[in-house]
């Protein structure tokens, strides 16, 4: 039987928590957002792309791939909307990781570099590309990994919502089997925390609430500096 929890923490250096995160289990919807741009901003972005694809979700008459992709163009477009009406949000956008559960398997949907992770058979394993400079230019070009941590363009996101058109939106279909876990978060996890930390916590013998706040707990030990989200989703 599904089930699922999900925490979001401000961390140990910014002042606002621009993360948003859904649970959705009528619908089968499971979100997770990091919003960027200016004091109000990221909250505003954030908020309006969670917002957006819980609705489209609810009243599509189809739910498969498309579906999400369908949510997240209309996601970018009243995140944009919304930028243009208030100067002060200008430049706002949000990267998005999403699961939605279909009648075989799950649709796994992501733009900028908030990430979806398998946990199956007590290994742990990334399943969506971050869309960021690092990743798509940085790696390409031979960089090594200890420069590119250190990077100038490390933060830079090549898509995000409300300020990429046209959006690209990388989705596919998996199929979890029982005891597997899919794990949604933000950077300010998987930034500081490493993958071994990861994969220990969700091999733990705990409930997932448990395993949520060790997950947060280990970006604040490790500095905490940014937003942090966590949202597992166990089969």
């Amino acid at each position: 039987m599904l089930s699922a929890f999900g925490l979001s923490d401000v961390g140990c250096v910014r002042k606002v928590n621009q993360d948003s995160l859904l649970l959705s289990p009528e619908l089968g919807l499971y979100l997770v957002a990091d919003g960027m741009g200016g004091a109000r901003g990221g909250e505003w972005a954030s908020h309006i792309a969670v917002e957006t694809v819980q609705e489209v979700v609810a009243g599509a008459e189809v739910r498969d791939e498309s579906t999400l992709a369908t949510a997240y163009d209309r996601a970018n477009y009243r995140v944009w909307e919304k930028a243009s009406q208030d100067t002060s949000l200008d430049g706002m956008g949000t990267t998005l990781v999403g699961v939605l559960t279909l009648d075989e398997g799950v649709a796994v949907a992501s733009v900028g570099d908030s990430r979806a992770y398998l946990f199956h058979d007590g290994h742990l394993s990334q399943l969506t590309e971050d869309q960021t400079w690092v990743n798509e230019v940085g790696r390409r070009l031979g960089v090594s990994e200890d420069k590119l941590k250190v990077h100038p363009m490390r933060h830079v996101l090549t898509m995000a919502i409300g300020v990429s058109n046209p959006l690209t939106v990388k989705t596919f279909r998996l199929k979890p089997e029982a005891g597997d876990q899919i794990l949604l978060c933000s950077d300010g996890l998987h930034g500081p925390v490493s993958e071994e930390q990861i994969q220990a916590i969700l091999i733990a013998p705990m409930p997932l609430e448990e395993r949520c706040r060790h997950l947060i707990d280990a970006a604040r030990k490790a500095g905490g500096p940014d937003n942090v989200t966590a949202l597992i989703v166990e089969f």
